[in-house]
């Protein structure tokens, strides 16, 4: 089973982090980013991804038509080992999907199954998570000049994933907290 779906627009332009940024003002006042209202240049970035290995494969187009997408197909072929018999690809609604160019090339590739999923259930994708995984390891807390840098960074985020990577299960989360200790709310123990 293969997840395939689209991130996009992604833009070139600021994107907003998550650590706080430090200020030498007074403490009471609150941190500042610069506002970045430039969009400079944007594409889109396809992405194949298989829960039971964790393993991803991402390609960057400037656009998202049928021509992309068959490239983007063409490109998972080979990507997939030719020992796997059946492929499953799971993927959302979108009309690009249907055109004329990938149904000739499920008809050229007789080993493809596309399995869409229901309207307004992009949860079910497994590769939705992924994206998010993505996202903060590729653009969070950076700001890109140019399409070329995103390329870049989503393809350096992926290299990084693949080395790391680990099976999804759906419905389970990973965390990686400490426990808590309980403070005042443990009881002495009796001796």
């Amino acid at each position: 089973m293969i997840c395939l779906d689209e991130m996009g627009p992604v833009s070139a332009k600021s994107y907003a982090g998550h650590a706080l940024v430090q200020s030498r003002r007074r403490p009471v006042e609150r941190a500042r980013q610069e506002i970045d209202y430039g969009r400079r240049a944007k594409g889109y970035v396809f992405g194949a991804f298989r829960p039971a290995t964790g393993e991803a494969f991402t390609h960057s187009y400037v656009g998202r038509g049928s021509a992309s997408y068959v490239d983007f197909l063409e490109r998972i072929e080979t990507w997939i080992p030719s020992s796997t018999r059946r492929v499953y690809a799971i993927m959302d609604n979108l009309s690009s999907h249907r055109t004329t160019d990938v149904l000739l090339f499920l008809l050229a590739h007789p080993r493809w199954e596309m399995v869409f999923q229901p309207k307004y259930a992009a949860y079910l994708n497994m590769i939705e998570p992924w994206w998010k995984i993505l996202r903060s390891l590729a653009l969070a807390g950076r700001r890109f000049e140019n399409w070329d840098e995103i390329v870049d960074a989503i393809h350096r985020a992926t290299i990084y994933w693949n080395a790391h990577r680990h099976p999804f299960v759906w419905g389970s989360r990973r965390r990686h907290r400490p426990r808590r200790s309980p403070g005042i709310a443990l009881l002495p123990r009796a001796a």
